[in-house]
């Protein structure tokens, strides 16, 4: 829910109402339902709210504590609000709403900022202390709301948004080289920069204090991790499953908290469906969506990627209300500049379907839930652990599970990708040497066994393929005025998953000791092995129909590869092999051109790479550019 912006001028000079206007404006489809501001001398705020909860006034932000102490803007939900709410007024704090804003007022002031690693929920919160003059920024433990901040040694601007950024006259677009460098590696950034030089994202699970003394730098406190290294090696299967169904059933009901009315996306995989099995047992009726895809042109693999038809059978099963989007080739080529528009820190892949399916829900309901999250925490990915099974070390895992994550350019080939310019000014070691912070920062993890090494992976893939989901997840739906809501991040089931011993979650590790790598094809023999989540399909076996629970993994995609052959090449080629062109000043147009013929001519499949090269082109137009999209 909502969007907040704010500038804190450390030297002390005054802050003006126009400016901190200007700033919100720019993110006004986070909050269409009102904005509010704080303006004192060298300190301002500013929010754009979405009502959720308590849609009266009552609930406007930015939001003081009732002793003038703090000041807070506030874009998430607390789920256990309620329980914090009575332990507050039994200390003998007061409450004239029924919000969670309130909570955290009250809260700062019975305890400090340490009162916001007892929230279960998702945050970005921008708080002020005003008798101290010290600004906190605070993010939720698994970074589900975005929050960014730009400082220059004398200015900290903060905001949910990059875009916000560009209405402060000192704030000019220029592109980070090493960032671009680490997109064209993972299609994604780890460590928590952006392609916008000098704009920062503020990490998960952190709360950083900004005061007079933070003139050139912010040192990050992480306040929790992950931990995958402490399985419980006595818990039975059938122990894991019911605990997981008791957890997941109170996560939804958390979730499901609301003023507003709230839906469910409904794809034709398990995880949705389970959350929408849950969700309809409470609400009558509850409203449920899916995207799909025009088939007609579609050949291969992709011929199953429309998931309508089993999407059909459950809403049929659980008595949704249900409406169904379809996209075809052409969606694509419209939708493109609003999706980075709104993106902005360029993330994962292809992403314009949740764009369209978000737009739909948003019209019946301002609140969905999502299913994002059981593949990280209970092995929805099989194939990826694999790869990194046999390892002996520490070493070797790197070597193995760097290979496999390098999803677009590997090292050895980026002199070829970027332009001279671009090539002499980066380091071509910096990937690696992020890819291996993940791993280093967390001194847990060990590298003896299969099991650690899955474990690691799955850490490794919940600290950084996670967070690119939640951001483009967040961007897209707040694009629309839609918060999104997931219930397997709930803190229980959190904590819960990550002590199932990988057995529980994962069902042929016996046979994958017994694999040659060195017979056969190494892509099929590890697709073999579809096997993920065994604990969750046996919680979920008497809520969703059989043929679901044992459905293969399916990511939620278009059949992009088909299309960019298709209907779709033409438009590429107009967008990246043309005179005008923007991003041939970073990325060298031969190469281009040459991952193009590939594809086109079944040579290869490079639609992953295809499609970052029209995101970052279309980066490229709207924020160096600054070229105006309809």
């Amino acid at each position: 829910m909502c969007g907040l912006t704010g500038v804190f001028n450390i030297g002390g000079n005054p802050v003006s109402t126009n400016l901190i206007k200007s700033m919100n404006n720019k993110i006004i489809h986070r909050g269409p339902d009102g904005e509010g501001y704080y303006v004192h001398e060298n300190f301002a705020l500013g929010h754009r709210r979405l009502a959720i909860l308590d849609t009266s006034d009552l609930g406007a932000q930015p939001m003081e504590s009732k002793n003038g102490e703090w000041v807070i803007a506030f874009n998430g939900c607390i789920y256990n609000y309620l329980s914090l709410r009575l332990e507050l007024k039994s200390k003998g704090h007061t409450f004239v709403s029924t919000t969670d804003t309130e909570v955290i007022c009250e809260g700062l002031v019975a305890y400090g900022v340490s009162f916001f690693e007892r929230f279960d929920g998702m945050f970005a919160i921008a708080a002020w202390h005003k008798p101290s003059k010290t600004l906190y920024l605070s993010r939720d433990r698994y970074g589900i709301k975005p929050l960014y901040y730009w400082l220059n040694g004398k200015t900290i601007l903060f905001a949910s948004e990059i875009k916000a950024f560009m209405a402060h006259p000192d704030f000019k677009v220029e592109l980070n080289l090493e960032a671009l460098n680490e997109y064209f590696t993972f299609q994604n950034i780890f460590d928590y920069k952006t392609l916008f030089q000098g704009v920062n994202m503020l990490p998960p699970a952190n709360t950083v204090k900004v005061d007079s003394s933070n003139i050139t730098s912010i040192k990050h406190n992480s306040w929790w991790n992950y931990d995958f290294s402490q399985t419980d090696d006595k818990m039975t299967f059938e122990e894991a499953k019911t605990e997981t169904e008791r957890l997941l059933k109170n996560a939804v009901a958390k979730q499901m908290i609301s003023d507003v009315p709230v839906g469910s996306y409904l794809s034709g995989g398990m995880d949705s469906g389970s959350i929408t099995s849950i969700a309809s047992s409470h609400v009558k009726r509850l409203t449920t969506f899916t995207a799909g895809f025009d088939m007609s042109s579609v050949t291969g693999v992709e011929a199953n990627y429309d998931e309508r038809r089993d999407a059909e059978l459950m809403a049929n099963y659980f008595k949704t209300e249900h409406y169904e989007q379809v996209i075809n080739a052409g969606d694509l080529a419209w939708s493109l500049p609003k999706v980075v528009w709104h993106l902005e820190d360029l993330r994962v892949g292809m992403s314009y379907p949740n764009y369209y399916i978000s737009r739909l829900a948003s019209k019946f309901v301002k609140v969905c839930l999502q299913g994002t999250g059981g593949d990280e925490l209970y092995g929805g990915y099989p194939w990826r652990y694999y790869r990194v099974f046999q390892s002996i070390d520490q070493k070797s895992y790197f070597e193995n599970y760097y290979g496999f994550w390098q999803r677009l350019v590997n090292d050895d080939a980026k002199k070829d990708l970027f332009t001279n310019s671009v090539y002499s000014k980066i380091n071509i070691n910096n990937p690696r040497k992020v890819f291996e912070k993940v791993f280093t920062f967390n001194d847990k993890l060990k590298y003896d066994t299969p099991e650690q090494h899955i474990n690691n992976s799955l850490y490794f893939e919940i600290k950084t393929f996670l967070p690119g989901l939640l951001l483009m997840g967040d961007k897209l739906s707040m694009a629309n005025g839609l918060e999104e809501r997931f219930p397997f991040l709930d803190n229980e089931l959190v904590n819960f998953a990550q002590k199932i011993p990988v057995k529980h979650k994962l069902g042929n590790l016996h046979n994958m000791i017994k694999l040659d790598e060195n017979n056969g094809s190494r892509r099929n023999k590890y697709q073999e092995f579809d096997d993920g989540k065994n604990v969750l399909r046996k919680a979920m076996y008497d809520f969703i129909p059989e043929v679901i629970i044992n459905r293969k993994k399916q990511g939620f995609s278009a059949p992009d590869e088909s299309w960019y052959r298709g209907e779709n090449a033409d438009y590429i080629k107009e967008l990246l092999l043309n005179k005008k062109t923007v991003s041939s000043e970073f990325i060298n147009p031969l190469y281009v051109e040459k991952i193009i013929d590939e594809h086109i001519n079944q040579r290869k499949n490079h639609r992953l790479l295809i499609w970052s090269f029209m995101n970052f082109e279309w980066w490229c137009r709207i924020f160096l550019n600054e070229e105006k999209i309809q």
